[in-house]
């Protein structure tokens, strides 16, 4: 037995190889002191090979998912070695096989994959030449049966791994490309010569059936197809066989889609929130899917928003039939729904359980129902999803004549295959269902013949069939009563008769279980013909959970449809954010204070400033949201909006270092200012928040003030710039396209109220010490940095009442003060009353 498993375990030098013996997997050797440490089982040994015992260590086949899903997680790979010989009739130890290697990229049991996200295995090629290089990456969903392909330089490389979020990548040993190490996740490396671009075309083809790549505009993509190749050759190779569901391929270019660099994924806390939780975000409150299919395909939308916007018009329109005929009945329709997609997936690889063959029939039957929820005539994409809707007949008859009603859960278990369906099946149930009047009889006779009052015919899976006489009847038993078990108390006996029956019962049960397997199996043979209607099912379904669910969004929380324009402006009325006025409302802490936003061409950047805490980086945010949402295709947090082409949304939001790779917080903050500089295009969107606070004040200074003149100037990109240094507040003077505005607050002796609202012209203050004062600090530092303030805002004044980082500061000549100035002197506002107060504004209105 050692010579076999070692045997298969050079075959996989680098995986865990879970070896079945019986009801466990079993480890051997360094596998086994592995998976000590991983899974802390209990390492054991047994016999000896080559002098020295057998370490080995096993977890049971029962429980194997738990073990497999810890395994999963912490990036390891496990091949599966089943018994495949006949125990039976083997000579020597049974024969087994590796029948599939599950990894991080290539899980497909149900237990061991979330809901509502892919589990997608990616392949990075690189390419360079003359100084250029080129990186060709290809993903596979192989629950999805999903297959994409692109290209893109060293620049676009971290956006594209932030938007797959790949569970596991494959990549060429000899070349690991710097923005992968940065990547969390599992990396497996891969001989180089797997990489091969010819090899990846014609293997592409192949699994496309299609003898040339051009009607996919795929061609062109030398890269990539070298990605493809090491891809579907591990996907093969893992799963022991043809992927025969991925009959479609993605092509997608980075000029298509609406740019969402990584940092821009984690500022907008798209999916993650900052401190990696998977809620608040704005995919968590989108998503109020029905179906994970659903939620997986919203979850996309989200992360791969096309910059052309006829798409997102079509789910508009789709919406908007929606909610004109009402949601709630097709969204409880859609409860019924099973994931046809993963089922589908699951079918092609022959890996489906009866009881999501049941699941996938309940939805077919569903299917005519679930229509009759869908508006007609009233949108294209609507239209298009009903018609999607409709697979042949062929299917669901056959899943209702072969499945039973209440299948078991486990074909081993039996009792999957539909009563009728098979009438050789038939006859050997019927053989042990008559097990029981026939036992009932035998122990009725027994008892008369023997005088044996308490006499007993019973069976159990160890011993089989028997009968029990107890210890003081014993010398009542009959000459023909074999003994075949003695007990404390009594005594089992077999007859020749009981034995005769038992081969009988125990063969039927056994040539019934056989024959279930083997029908099964021809219904997965015949499902393969219609793997690809059902997989237009599944996108169907999923899409259209996800337009449901987008419109109960809209409903629910007052969005409206934005407005696509052709000349440049982002023109947003009473927008809101919408992860924080949902929170807001579920705390019960008020409401979202609305606000606008109005950029053109003539309009280009808003310079922002006000106190700490007043609400800048919140609306700089929802700005950023709005536009997102709505190439999405979903409705919008806000009373009115009208966008403009948008090709990317690029951030520069908080402090933070990465001392992993050497960068401290100021040198992280330049690093992605510059990549925002080099990629920003005047139909960008850039939001800059507090930029240059990494260093010493006038450094930091100057550095905003080029930093914001080279977006204005030369990116000419729309831009929110958020800052404390208010010498950029004159910054508006010498470049026409900007302007400023401030978020206001009021302040009432020592107390300050947040307003959160957007006013024009530049702030006042920042407000910082009263922030801190609300923070809890102790009212003695607080009495100390107010003075401090004030002795530096008065040092400050006599010194240059402000810088000018654009212009020569001009002479001021001396002056009388005006009459409203003179008069404003004699006002002390502590010491009014009301009435005098009134008097006060009479007078200076006059003035």
């Amino acid at each position: 037995m050692m010579q076999q498993y070692l045997r298969i375990k050079a075959d996989h030098p680098d995986t865990l190889v879970f070896y079945r013996m019986g009801d466990f997997y079993e480890l051997f050797y360094d596998d086994a002191r592995r998976g000590n440490k991983l899974l802390d089982i209990t390492l054991t040994t047994r016999g000896q090979s080559a002098g020295e015992p057998v370490v080995m260590a096993g977890v049971p086949v029962h429980a194997v998912e738990s073990y497999l899903a810890k395994l999963i997680k912490l990036g390891e790979a496990v091949a599966i070695c089943e018994q495949v010989g006949d125990v039976a009739t083997s000579k020597g130890p049974v024969e087994r096989k590796v029948v599939r290697v599950v990894t991080p990229g290539t899980v497909t049991d149900t237990e061991l994959l979330a809901d509502k996200s892919d589990s997608l295995l990616v392949a990075l090629s690189s390419n360079t030449h003359r100084g250029v290089t080129t990186h060709g990456i290809a993903w596979l969903g192989l629950t999805s049966g999903q297959l994409g392909v692109t290209e893109c330089d060293d620049r676009q490389l971290a956006g594209w791994l932030s938007r797959l979020n790949a569970a596991e990548v494959l990549v060429d040993r000899d070349r690991v490309p710097p923005a992968l190490v940065q990547a969390r996740t599992t990396i497996t490396h891969r001989p180089t010569w797997q990489f091969d671009a010819e090899l990846g075309r014609r293997k592409l083809c192949e699994q496309l059936r299609v003898s040339s790549l051009a009607g996919f505009n795929a061609q062109d993509l030398p890269c990539a197809h070298a990605a493809a190749a090491a891809l579907l050759s591990f996907a093969e190779h893992t799963q022991g066989q043809a992927l025969a569901h991925v009959r479609h391929l993605q092509v997608e270019r980075a000029t298509e889609l609406l740019d969402l660099p990584p940092l821009t994924h984690r500022n907008l806390e798209l999916t993650q929130t900052l401190r990696g939780e998977d809620s608040p975000t704005l995919l968590s409150l989108l998503d109020t899917c029905r179906t994970g299919m659903g939620s997986r395909t919203l979850r996309h939308w989200l992360t791969h928003p096309l910059r052309e916007r006829a798409v997102a018009m079509q789910r508009h329109d789709a919406l908007d039939a929606l909610i004109e005929q009402g949601v709630t009945t097709l969204r409880d329709a859609l409860r019924g729904v099973s994931d046809v997609e993963r089922i589908t997936a699951r079918i092609a690889l022959r890996q489906v359980r009866p009881r999501e063959l049941t699941g996938l029939r309940a939805t077919l039957q569903g299917l005519p129902s679930l229509r009759r929820h869908v508006p007609a005539d009233a949108a294209l994409l609507l239209d298009m999803l009903a018609q999607a809707m409709n697979p042949s007949a062929e299917i669901l008859a056959l899943l209702e004549a072969s499945i039973a009603e209440e299948p078991a859960v486990l074909l081993r278990d039996g009792g999957v295959i539909a009563t009728g369906f098979d009438a050789q099946l038939d006859e050997l149930r019927a053989i042990s269902q008559n097990c029981d009047a026939f036992l009932l009889d035998l122990e009725t006779r027994e008892r008369t013949r023997t005088g044996i009052a308490n006499l007993r015919v019973q069976f159990n899976k160890v011993h089989g069939f028997y009968i029990e006489v107890t210890q003081g009847q014993v010398d009542k038993v009959p000459m023909d009563y074999q003994r075949r078990q003695t007990l404390k108390n009594a005594e089992r006996y077999i007859t020749p008769e009981l034995k005769a029956f038992e081969d009988k019962a125990l063969s039927a049960q056994d040539r019934a279980l056989a024959r279930e397997k083997l029908l099964y199996d021809q219904l997965i043979d015949q499902l393969q013909a219609h793997l690809d209607e059902l997989s237009g099912l599944a996108r169907a379904l999923a899409s259209l959970d996800a337009l449901a669910a987008l419109t109960e969004r809209a409903l629910t929380l007052n969005w409206t449809r934005p407005q696509f324009v052709k000349e440049p402006c982002i023109a947003i009325e009473a927008g809101r954010h919408p992860v924080v006025e949902a929170r807001l409302q579920e705390t019960g802490a008020g409401n979202f204070m609305p606000n606008d936003c109005r950029l053109d061409a003539t309009r280009k950047m808003l310079v922002i400033t006000g106190p700490n805490m007043g609400g800048k980086s919140t609306f700089m945010r929802q700005v950023a949201l709005i536009a997102l949402l709505a190439a999405m295709g979903s409705f919008v947090p806000a009373k009115a909006c009208r966008l403009g082409p948008v090709d990317a949304i690029h951030t520069r939001i908080g402090a933070a270092d990465d001392l992993a790779n050497a960068q401290s917080t100021f040198m992280l903050e330049m690093t992605e200012a510059a990549a925002i500089l080099h990629g920003a295009t005047e139909h960008s969107l850039v939001l800059m928040d507090e930029i240059g606070r990494g260093t010493s004040t006038f450094d930091g200074l100057a550095l905003a003030g080029a930093i914001a003149s080279h977006l204005h100037d030369k990116n000419k990109a729309f831009t929110l710039f958020a800052t404390h240094y208010f010498e950029l507040t004159e910054f508006p003077k010498k470049h026409e396209r900007a302007l400023n505005v401030h978020v206001s607050a009021a302040e009432s002796g020592d107390d300050i109220v947040f307003l959160h609202d957007i006013q024009p012209g530049p702030a006042s203050r920042s407000y910082g010490v009263q922030v801190a004062r609300l923070a809890g600090m102790p009212s003695g530092l607080v009495r100390q940095a107010r003075a401090t303030l004030e002795a530096l805002e008065n040092q400050q004044r006599a010194a240059d009442a402000q810088i000018d980082l654009f212009a020569a500061p001009a002479a001021l000549p001396e002056r009388e003060p005006s009459p409203i100035e003179a008069a404003l002197a004699r006002i002390d506002p502590d010491q009014l009353t009301p009435k005098e107060a009134l008097d006060a504004l009479y007078k200076l209105k006059n003035l």
